[in-house]
C-alpha cells in the first residue's frame, strides 16, 4: 500500500501554485522541487518551500510567481526534516481552471509557464517553461495538400522580414522558409505549409521538421508551440491525421515538449 502523502494544488493566472497537505503541523516540515536530471545526470537545481499551518490544521506551501522556475520536469517531494528520507509526494486534487484560458491573455517576456501534473508513476510534478519569447499555437487545420497553422506571439511582435522557418532536424542547417500571414495588430499570424513541398525538401529519407517563427529579419527564431493551457503532455491529446504525400506520410505532431514539429516519414 502506498502511504506516500498527498497534495492537492490551485495554479492561478500570475504562475503562483499553492500546495495544500492533510498533514499536521510540524517544525522543519517543507516541499522541495527537484529539476529532474538527465539520465545518469546528478541533481543539481532544487527550491525548497516552507510549509505553513493553516486555519484548519493541515499546512500549505505557496510557489509564487518568482523566482522563475527553469524549464523542465520538477518533481515533488515532503521533507520531514533531520534524517529523514525524502518522500515522492502523490497527486490530491488538482484545480487547473484559471490555466485553462490562458492562450487569451498577452504575456510579457520572459514567458514563464507551469502546470501540475500527474507523471507516469503517480506522483506529483510540475512542467515548466521558460522562454524569451513564444508563439503560442492554436489551430492546426490539415487537409490533403496543406496544413495551416494559426498562432499568437507572446514576448515579440511581427515586424519587417519576418517568416516561418521550418528547420530539419539533423539536417545540417536545412530550412525550409514560409510566408506567414499578419494579423492587424502585430501578433496573431497564420502560415500554409504546401505539403508536397515539404515532402520534396526532406529528400530521399524521412525526417521531422521542427516550426519556428523569426518575426523580423534580425531577430531570433521564436519555437511555435501549444503551452498556454492547462495540458502538460499534449504529444498523446492533440493527434493529427497522417497524409500520403508522394510516397511518404506526412504529419503534423506536439513534441514531448508540446512545440509544434512535422514528420516526414518514408517506407522502409
Amino acid at each position: 500500500m502506498n502511504t506516500a502523502p498527498r497534495a492537492s494544488c490551485t495554479a492561478t493566472p500570475d504562475g503562483s501554485i499553492t500546495f495544500d497537505l492533510p498533514l499536521p503541523p510540524a517544525q522543519g516540515h517543507q516541499l522541495l522541487l527537484r529539476l529532474r536530471p538527465g539520465k545518469g545526470q546528478p541533481e543539481r537545481t532544487l527550491h525548497t518551500l516552507d510549509l505553513e499551518p493553516t486555519d484548519d490544521g493541515s499546512v500549505r506551501a505557496v510557489l509564487g510567481p518568482a523566482p522563475l522556475l527553469e524549464e523542465g520536469r520538477w518533481d515533488a517531494f515532503l521533507l520531514r526534516g533531520g534524517d529523514a528520507p525524502r518522500q515522492r509526494l502523490r497527486p490530491g486534487l488538482r484545480d487547473l481552471r484559471a490555466l485553462v484560458d490562458g492562450h487569451l491573455r498577452d504575456r510579457e517576456p520572459p514567458l514563464a509557464v507551469r502546470i501540475p501534473y500527474v507523471t507516469t508513476s503517480g506522483c506529483l510534478a510540475i512542467r515548466a517553461w521558460l522562454r524569451p519569447a513564444h508563439a503560442e499555437a492554436d489551430g492546426v487545420d490539415v487537409t490533403e495538400r496543406t496544413t495551416t497553422v494559426g498562432a499568437r506571439l507572446h514576448g515579440t511582435s511581427l515586424r519587417t522580414g519576418a517568416v516561418v522557418r521550418l528547420r530539419l532536424r539533423g539536417g545540417g542547417g536545412v530550412v525550409h522558409t514560409v510566408q506567414p500571414r499578419a494579423g492587424d495588430d502585430g501578433r496573431a499570424f497564420s502560415v500554409t505549409l504546401d505539403h508536397a513541398e515539404l515532402v520534396a525538401a526532406t529528400g530521399a529519407a524521412s525526417g521531422v521538421w521542427d516550426v519556428f517563427v523569426q518575426p523580423a529579419a534580425d531577430a531570433p527564431l521564436v519555437r511555435v508551440a501549444r503551452l498556454l493551457d492547462d495540458v502538460a503532455d499534449r504529444k498523446n491529446v492533440f493527434v493529427y491525421p497522417r497524409i500520403g504525400v508522394d510516397g511518404a506520410v506526412l504529419r503534423p505532431y506536439y513534441t514531448v515538449d508540446n512545440d509544434l514539429s512535422v514528420e516526414v516519414k518514408r517506407p522502409g
